[in-house]
C-alpha cells in the first residue's frame, strides 16, 4: 500500500470488505486482542464467519491490494502503530471432531487449550503438555509450541491451509518444517489440523494436567498481561535462568517490567506500550549478550508499524 493514502485505503477496503458476512472493524486498537494488552489499530480487523467467508476475506484484501495478518494474540506483540492492511481473527473457526481412530480434528481458531480438555474427555493422552499453553491450535502450529513435556509437532498428522490464491489443501506434518519453536509453513492461512493421540484413562490424564496447571500457576505471572516466554531457550540453557542470574528480574521501562515471577516473561503491569517492550527486550539482550556471551533469539513476535 506504499505510496497510497489513509483515505485511499480505508475506501478501497471498506469497498472490497463489504461481501463479508462476518465481523468487520476499521480502526480496531488491537491491544484487547492480545495477552501483552499491547498494540495500535488495524486497518480493518476481520473475523470471518467460517472457511467460506476467510476465502471472501482474501479475495477482498487482494482486491483492496491490501497485506493479510493472521492475529491470534499471543506470542505476539503488535506495535504502536498499529497494523496496515487487513488483521484476520479465527476465533469462529473453533469447530473439534473426531477425525478417525485416536484422531482429532480442530478448526484454527480454537483455542489450544480447550483442544487439550477434548482430548482428555475423550479418553486421548498426548495433549496433556497443551492444557497450560495459552492462544490457537493455528498459533501452536505456525510456532511449534510445546513444553519440556512435548511440542505440537509430536502429534500432529496434518494440518488444512488456504492458499493465497483461496484454495484449500491437506498438508502432512512432515512437509512442515518443524524446528524449536518454530515451522516452515508455506504462504496460506492455516484453517485447521489433525492429531494423533493414544488411547488413555480419564482420570490419569486429568490428572497429569492439574500437575501441569498447579505448576504453571506456581512457576508464572498469570496475573499479569504477558505474551509468553520472550526469548526462546539457547541450546542446553535456559534464557529464564540466565536473565535471572544478572538480577534482571522486576527490571522494568515504563509500565513494562521483567516478571519478579518468571525472568523470561516481561508483564505489562498497566499501560505499557509496544515501545518500551521492545526497548526492555533490547536492554536484557545487550546484557546477556555482553556479559554470558549468549545472543538470545525472540520467540515473541513484533508486528506492525513503529
Amino acid at each position: 500500500m506504499t505510496g497510497r493514502s489513509a483515505a485511499v485505503v480505508r475506501s478501497a477496503l471498506c469497498a472490497s470488505l463489504a461481501v463479508v458476512r462476518g465481523e468487520v472493524r476499521f480502526d480496531e486498537p488491537l491491544a484487547r486482542y492480545t495477552s501483552m494488552k499491547i498494540g495500535g489499530p488495524a486497518d480493518a480487523l476481520v473475523v470471518p464467519a467460517d472457511e467460506e467467508d476467510l476465502r471472501a476475506v482474501v479475495r477482498a484484501a487482494r482486491a483492496a491490494r491490501a497485506p493479510i495478518l493472521v492475529l491470534g494474540g499471543t506470542n505476539v506483540v503488535v506495535r504502536d502503530g498499529g497494523v496496515a492492511g487487513v488483521v484476520i481473527r479465527l476465533s469462529a473457526l473453533k469447530a473439534i471432531r473426531p477425525a478417525g481412530p485416536n484422531r482429532l480434528y480442530a478448526e484454527a481458531g480454537t483455542l489450544f487449550p480447550t483442544l487439550s480438555h477434548a482430548a482428555k474427555d475423550a479418553g486421548l493422552a498426548g495433549l496433556e503438555f497443551a492444557c497450560g499453553i495459552p492462544g490457537t491450535v493455528g498459533g501452536a502450529i505456525v510456532m511449534n509450541a510445546g513444553t519440556q513435556d512435548g511440542e505440537i509437532a509430536d502429534v500432529l498428522d496434518r494440518v488444512r491451509l488456504m492458499t493465497p490464491q483461496g484454495e484449500i489443501v491437506e498438508i502432512p506434518a512432515s512437509k512442515l518444517g518443524f524446528r524449536y519453536r518454530g515451522s516452515h509453513l508455506p504462504p496460506g492461512i492455516l484453517l485447521g489440523a489433525t492429531v494423533v493421540l493414544k488411547s488413555g484413562r480419564v482420570e490419569a490424564i486429568d490428572a497429569r494436567m492439574q500437575e501441569i496447571l498447579a505448576y504453571r500457576r506456581r512457576t508464572q505471572p498469570l496475573h499479569l498481561p504477558n505474551a509468553g516466554c520472550i526469548f526462546k531457550n539457547p541450546p542446553h540453557q535456559s534464557a529464564g535462568r540466565l536473565i535471572d542470574d544478572l538480577g534482571l528480574k522486576g527490571h522494568r521501562i515504563g509500565a513494562v517490567q521483567v516478571s519478579e515471577r518468571h525472568a523470561n516473561f516481561m508483564v505489562n503491569i498497566g499501560g505499557g506500550t509496544a515501545k518500551e517492550l521492545a526497548a526492555l527486550i533490547r536492554h536484557v539482550g545487550r546484557r546477556v549478550e555482553r556479559e554470558r556471551a549468549i545472543t538470545l533469539e525472540l520467540e515473541v513476535r513484533l508486528v506492525g508499524r513503529a
